[in-house]
């Protein structure tokens, strides 16, 4: 099968974690990405006969799918595309995929707890009523007759889609490639259809962050103390963690997070939050983006749910001056020859990250050093695109919602023009494919396996559909 077929059918594919339909996003519904190769070329009419008014069209698992569940699908995917090639087969194709999963999630003790769904629930309201304006506006485009039908419709849909995602993650949580497969891989596909990887640049900064005063840190950590004490005598953590935390990713949901040993948090977290019991409150601790406090809600196996609150201590006029003057210096050092970039990252850049590797940058989507210049952040574009190659920008206040304000510097170290594919050059990026692809195997067999063991019924001209999945068992 060519390269580009068999990336293109996994990025479209049941796999796809975040569940990227054009429309779910916005209106959180069933409206999922369809695969269009996943029936043949026989069609069932997108306006079928009905079998009876909004009869139950297919049965997987504990789930029904209804004939106002495609008709709504399609709906909601017709708004931002066109769906004049998706047959209703199709589409059944793909909402029976989800049920599956949903089902296999329950039956693996894969919990969503209502409070997420809830939470979820509200911010797509509110974001419905954004755009339709009314709540009597959004009624009548969910065809229902009260705020708590639509509630009600629209919590089932976000938690079988928290489901779908979970199940997802654990088929492939556990997948891994070797290097003798990457190069197996590689090696499959045929010279002529070799991806072209477009122009790519390798990023270093050196950071220099403003010092905080003690006294200033005496007021957090204060403050953190007597937060946990409220919490002792009775109030709510989680209420207190949406007022006062300074994690903008957490605080809507009241600092909470699900986490285990292999979640992408500082050390510094991790270590706290594997260390408390259930119920327990940390002390304050530091970690790079302030002052925090942990309570661990419920511990399952591997996994904690924990509440946080982040406070990050407030910079002067005064620190802020003196990190521009610091780096400005630092700038003149580099470019007087005194010192080279990435010895003056190795020796005074304040970013943990980059230091000992020179200041250089690790792209957060491929985990190497190259970034593509038409996927690159444009805030980072902005910075580089027109840097010739040796100069250094002039400083840069950067005001990061996580680490607060910081002043940095940076050089283009490395140029990578539009290129095939080299095995050598660029392995990070072969391997990443490789593993997609053995991921979307697995799933596939994962699929394959459950169906033949989970209740699936069609009714009426469904049976006629011709799917990729043998949902009719023949």
């Amino acid at each position: 099968m060519p390269l580009k077929t068999r990336i293109m059918k996994f990025i479209n594919s049941r796999f796809t974690l975040a569940v990227a339909a054009v429309f779910c996003c916005v209106f959180f519904t069933n409206a999922q990405e369809i695969i269009k190769d996943s029936v043949k070329t026989k069609k069932v009419s997108t306006t079928p006969k009905r079998l009876k008014v909004d009869g139950i069209v297919a049965v997987v698992g504990d789930y029904t799918i209804l004939d106002s569940d495609i008709d709504k699908t399609f709906l909601e995917l017709s708004q931002n595309a066109s769906v004049k090639d998706i047959t209703r087969c199709q589409m059944l194709g793909k909402l029976m995929e989800d049920k599956l999963f949903a089902h296999h999630a329950i039956q693996d003790s894969i919990i969503i707890k209502d409070e997420e769904v809830k939470e979820k629930l509200n911010d797509q309201l509110a974001y419905i009523l954004e755009q339709l304006k009314t709540m009597d506006k959004a009624l009548e485009y969910f065809k229902k007759n009260t705020e708590d039908e639509l509630r009600t419709e629209l919590f089932e849909i976000i938690k079988v889609n928290k489901l779908t995602a979970e199940m997802q993650r654990k088929i492939v949580d556990e997948v891994e490639i070797t290097p003798e497969e990457t190069r197996t891989f590689f090696k499959s596909i045929p010279k002529d259809e070799l991806p072209v990887f477009g122009a790519e640049m390798e990023v270093a900064q050196i950071v220099i962050a403003p010092k905080i005063t003690d006294d200033e840190k005496k007021r957090i950590i204060n403050r953190l103390k007597e937060i946990k004490a409220e919490v002792l005598a009775g109030a709510s953590f989680k209420t207190r963690a949406v007022i006062y935390s300074d994690d903008r990713g957490s605080a809507s949901s009241g600092g909470f997070y699900k986490i285990n040993r292999k979640t992408q948090f500082v050390k510094e977290f991790k270590d706290v939050a594997f260390s408390l019991a259930e119920g327990e409150i940390s002390e304050p601790f530091e970690t790079e983006y302030g002052y925090h406090i942990i309570m661990v809600e419920k511990i399952k196996g591997q996994e904690v749910e924990l509440r946080h609150i982040l406070m990050m201590p407030k910079v002067s006029d005064q620190a802020l001056k003196e990190a521009k003057e610091k780096i400005m210096l630092i700038k003149k050092r580099i470019e007087n020859g005194e010192i080279t970039f990435a010895e003056a990252a190795r020796t005074m850049s304040d970013e943990k990250e980059t230091r000992a590797n020179g200041g250089v940058l690790i792209n957060p989507q491929t985990q190497d050093t190259k970034f593509e210049l038409t996927k690159m952040d444009p805030s980072l574009y902005s910075e580089v695109s027109n840097l010739k190659s040796g100069a250094v920008t002039s400083p840069i206040l950067d005001d990061d919602p996580r680490a607060g304000k910081k002043y940095k510097i940076i050089t283009v170290t490395n140029r990578i023009e539009e290129h095939t594919a080299d095995y050598a050059k660029d392995y990070t990026k072969i391997k990443a494919l490789a593993l997609k692809e053995k991921q979307f195997k697995a799933i596939g067999k994962w699929s394959d396996e459950k169906i033949k063991e989970t209740y699936i019924k069609i009714n009426g001209e469904y049976k006629d559909c011709v799917f990729t999945n043998n949902w009719l068992k023949k």
